[in-house]
């Protein structure tokens, strides 16, 4: 099997058990009343197997994208810069106001 689709395979099974243990973290602490909703209806199962596949997708999908950018190869050659100080100094510029000032206009 080539690395990418096992590497894809693995980030999809971890991305499935993030998105059961968020759900069950949801149930568990009732937030905005989610385990009522569900346990409470005839269909809420339904609804908690969409909550697990939709961010199952999700979390696969991050799960993904962070390991495909980490097999990303380190540049070659130095970096951060150089070492050398930086001064910085003010720079004049002369301002010459003409005509009238725009402002609030008082009957």
């Amino acid at each position: 099997m080539p690395k990418l689709i096992k590497l894809y395979i693995t980030s999809v099974a971890f991305g499935f058990g993030l998105s059961a243990a968020f759900l069950a973290l949801l149930l568990w602490q009732d937030i905005a009343g989610i385990r009522h909703l569900i346990f409470s209806s005839d269909l809420g199962y339904v609804a908690a197997a969409m909550m697990f596949v939709m961010n199952g997708a999700v979390f696969a999908g991050v799960q993904f994208a962070i390991a495909v950018m980490r097999l990303a190869e380190d540049p070659e050659g130095p970096s951060g810069g150089s070492r050398a100080p930086v001064t910085l100094r003010p720079i004049p510029v002369e301002v010459t106001a003409k005509g009238k000032v725009a402002g609030p206009q008082r009957p």
